[in-house]
């Protein structure tokens, strides 16, 4: 028997498909604001949600995706109004995030402990055919507004002050990639787990940079690497029986370092 001839790997590998396409076409534009520890602050924000989740009952992805854009839109609220500069921002959102997740699962109960390192690790064989519906959902949701608002995103992204000149609403903009990075991190909390799920956004795009010249160029190479790494690793976590979330970002970062050794050799892409 092969892995598509079992239910939850057919679901895991559509999932994995879905993460490492969506997650990098994201990463490109934090990436390129250096906010690249930004999804790891998103990441302890949606642990919240999950706790909350537990807490009450309901169901966690669309609980956490209610937190997380409510959380990534008090970060920019903050860091346009703070007097703290944006790293304390985030270490405040760190600390908190964390914090108000293990409370809620610890006033949960112990159950909900023990089901607390699928989301933090990543847990894709668990992909339930309800997980995979929101996941769909909200990857074409993203789709939908890379499609609207991308070109701003973009500016916005490689120069705020003249995209203000522009008449780009930055503010708005910088608020928009912000939730779209938040719900980034739940779509992929499952596959490769809240604690690792930043590093399929950004690592792709860092290893795409070494070889490409353009913005587009490094967003569609980082798209190519963030979807091997994450069906590469999915396939690999099944017949070497290791978790998915850590192979996947293992093999990100594998790219990584072929595309440091391809920059060093002189292979540079014009594209």
């Amino acid at each position: 028997m092969t892995l598509l001839d079992f239910d939850f790997m057919r679901r895991a590998l559509l999932a994995a498909v879905v993460v490492g396409m969506i997650a990098p076409a994201i990463g490109v534009f934090l990436v390129q604001r250096r906010l690249a520890l930004l999804g790891d602050g998103m990441g302890h924000v949606a642990l919240t949600g999950v706790g909350l989740a537990f807490l009450t009952g309901s169901a966690p992805i669309p609980t956490a995706l209610l937190v997380v854009i409510a959380g990534a839109i008090g970060i920019e609220v903050l860091r346009g109004r703070s007097r703290s500069a944006g790293d304390v921002i985030l270490a405040l959102v760190f600390y908190g995030g964390i914090a108000g997740g293990v409370l809620l699962t610890y006033l949960a109960g112990n159950r909900a402990a023990s089901s607390l390192n699928q989301y933090l690790f990543g847990a894709i064989t668990t992909v339930s055919s309800t997980d995979l519906v929101w996941l769909l959902g909200a990857a074409l949701a993203l789709l939908a507004i890379l499609a609207v608002f991308g070109r701003e995103m973009f500016a916005v992204s490689f120069d705020p002050e003249v995209a203000r000149t522009q008449g780009i609403r930055t503010g708005f903009i910088g608020v928009l990639i912000t939730i779209l990075a938040a719900v980034t991190v739940v779509i992929g909390m499952r596959t490769v787990g809240l604690l690792l799920v930043s590093a399929i956004m950004i690592v792709p795009i860092a290893a795409a940079q070494q070889v490409t010249r353009s913005f587009r160029g490094t967003a569609a190479l980082g798209v190519l690497i963030g979807l091997a790494s994450a069906v590469g690793g999915v396939v690999a976590s099944y017949y070497l029986d290791v978790p998915s979330g850590a192979t996947i970002v293992l093999i990100a970062i594998a790219f990584f370092v072929g595309s440091l050794g391809l920059a060093a050799a002189g292979v540079r892409r014009s594209a």
